[in-house]
């Protein structure tokens, strides 16, 4: 019989996250090496092993009590990301809280699929909800591309610019939109 013992970190090792998260944010615009330096970084911190070193739980599907630094570290990323850049900031809301743009969420979604996360929307063919609600976004863009490639306005336009933020969030690449329209 084989008992797994984990071993978690009590006192999160900040400064080698605080490191990696500014190169990130810092370098943003050159990411590929910077990302998986934080995804490495995250692991290291985050993931849970067993006495051996063995992952049995990776960061980003830890719940309840085990992901309460994640979040944390997810804030101070999305924050950090704002600071840096105000192209970052979707808005204010009346007490002066900040929320990000779907950029930083793509961001932080790269860094979880460094880190080893497949997402079930990039799965071709897929029956689960995020892949059906990417398709059918993608599906309602493109018909409001091809509205106004036609000449003919509607509501909908006015909301173009939310969609692809939300089509973008889950993880489509808003680069594929518009193309191939009938």
């Amino acid at each position: 019989m084989t008992t797994n013992v984990i071993v978690s970190s009590s006192a999160i090792d900040t400064g080698i996250l605080a490191i990696a998260r500014n190169a990130l944010v810092e370098e943003a615009v050159k990411t590929g090496g910077v990302i998986q330096a934080y995804a490495n970084a995250l692991c290291d911190v985050f993931d849970r092993k067993d006495t051996n070193g063995k992952t049995i739980a990776k960061w980003f599907d830890l719940v309840g009590k085990d992901k309460k630094g994640v979040k944390a570290e997810r804030s101070l990323f999305c924050n950090a990301m704002m600071d840096r850049d105000s192209k970052f900031i979707k808005s204010t809301d009346a007490d002066g809280k900040r929320k990000h743009t779907a950029t930083v969420d793509t961001y932080w979604q790269r860094v979880k699929e460094a880190s080893g996360y497949v997402p079930n929307g990039r799965v071709s063919g897929g029956n689960d909800i995020d892949s059906k609600t990417l398709a059918e976004l993608k599906t309602m863009i493109n018909r409001i591309y091809k509205a106004d490639e036609d000449g003919i306005e509607c509501n909908a336009q006015d909301f173009l610019v939310n969609l692809k933020d939300i089509f973008e969030g889950m993880g489509g690449d808003v680069m594929d939109l518009g193309k191939n329209l009938k």
